[in-house]
């Protein structure tokens, strides 16, 4: 969420942000909804006091009859003015949630096909194995069953499938403790207000993409970003602290694996998967240093596993509306002969720590909000698919990329 002051003093800045990333949003309308909200609460407030200098008269002796009269109309203006308050204060609220992200100067203009390629790294292969023909041939995967136990889309990983995740998520982790991220587990649950504060849409929405729990205040999480963002809700943490570096391992449930138009072969999209995820908390003057940081560190992951990618800075009608500036990082598919999303990494600035209450104690004693950045270090699924295009030999065994071979028992294929 934006800060509604900020909104107010770069009114024409957070409207043509708003139209770039496509939202249709009357960012007046929102500024109304809450100068009435001021208004109201200035005559509860009011009214507030004079109730209680009532109060304060009755104290000690017999009320006249018009110290009561007065009390009693009072009484019955402030309960229906309080009830009119909080009524404007969740639509206010609501609305200002609704109003995107202000994007960087460096964010391109456009929808997804506008996007800007910012570096290569890599051989582009002109051949590779399909990863589902693959897979099934040796008995790694089987949806069919999966569909019958749950669904499309789910499956079951088997034999040295298993044990490829297991490598990769090992190799995965030694990458970001190196780079000082701390290891945590994550619930594969959050509330609805960690929902919507990490910025993700709400119960109510016809696009959501998250499974939630009939009868509960309860969603499944698409990604670790989500109850690492609420960790540290409602905290505020010393400057002296900063940067808090996560690295979060769960399950991840989206209902997008079928959505029409995206690439949806085998394991590449599907309804559940693992990811191991990395999470910033840090001072806002050093979030666009920490996103570069993060996106070397994808970088570093992809180029030690010999995958070929290229990075793409997102346009602004494909960010989300928490995100400022997102970076993408595509693997080259040999097979399709075209680059595939396989990570990504967004500096979502101070727009889901305001939502969440998390701020920063400068060492000066001011307190203001602070700055949070997520970026994936491996997707398991996808990630075994790139592996898999790029390895695997058709007929044969798969070739083990040279640093998964300590988590594979040293073996050159599998």
């Amino acid at each position: 969420m934006l800060d509604v002051k900020f909104i107010r003093d770069n009114l024409e800045l957070v409207k043509k942000s708003t139209r770039e990333k496509g939202y249709k949003i009357n960012v007046e309308e929102v500024l109304e909804l809450d100068d009435k909200r001021k208004k109201e609460l200035g005559r509860v407030e009011e009214l507030r006091r004079e109730r209680n200098e009532i109060a304060a008269k009755m104290k000690g002796g017999k009320p006249s009859e018009d110290l009561i009269a007065s009390g009693k109309k009072v009484k019955e203006e402030l309960a229906g003015l309080e009830k009119d308050l909080s009524e404007t204060e969740a639509k206010c609220a609501s609305a200002l949630k609704a109003i995107p992200n202000v994007i960087f100067d460096d964010v391109p203009i456009g929808g997804e096909e506008c996007s800007v390629e910012v570096k290569k790294w890599g051989e582009q292969k002109k051949e590779g194995v399909d990863h589902l023909d693959y897979c099934l041939a040796r008995d790694w995967v089987d949806f069919e069953k999966g569909a019958k136990v749950a669904g499309t889309k789910f499956y079951y990983l088997k034999n040295e499938l298993v044990l490829l995740e297991n490598a990769l998520v090992q190799f995965g982790l030694k990458k970001v403790i190196e780079k000082g991220f701390k290891p945590m587990t994550v619930p594969d649950l959050v509330s609805s207000k960690v929902l919507e504060g990490t910025g993700f849409n709400p119960r109510t929405s016809e696009q959501s993409d998250e499974y939630f729990v009939e009868g509960e205040d309860l969603a499944l999480i698409a990604t670790a970003e989500i109850p690492l963002t609420g960790y540290h809700m409602g905290e505020i943490i010393d400057e002296a602290d900063l940067p808090l570096m996560y690295a979060g391992y769960s399950a991840c449930f989206r209902k997008e694996a079928g959505s029409a138009g995206k690439h949806t072969r085998g394991l590449f999209r599907v309804h559940q998967f693992n990811k191991l995820e990395m999470y910033v908390f840090c001072l806002p003057e050093k979030s666009k240093e920490m996103h570069e940081m993060i996106l070397s560190v994808e970088e570093n992951i992809w180029q030690s596993l010999g995958i070929p990618y290229h990075v793409i800075n997102i346009a602004a009608g494909d960010l989300g509306a928490p995100a400022a500036k997102k970076y993408d990082v595509e693997y080259w598919s040999p097979v399709d002969q075209t680059y595939r999303e396989l990570t990504s990494c967004s500096n979502c600035t101070d727009f889901q720590a305001r939502n969440l209450n998390i701020r920063v104690r400068r060492d000066d004693g001011k307190v203001e909000v602070l700055h949070t950045l997520n970026g994936t270090a491996v997707s398991l699924a996808r990630t075994m698919v790139a592996v898999i295009e790029n390895y695997a030999v058709a007929g044969g065994k798969m070739k083990v990329p040279e640093v998964l071979k300590p988590y594979l028992g040293d073996k050159d294929e599998i």
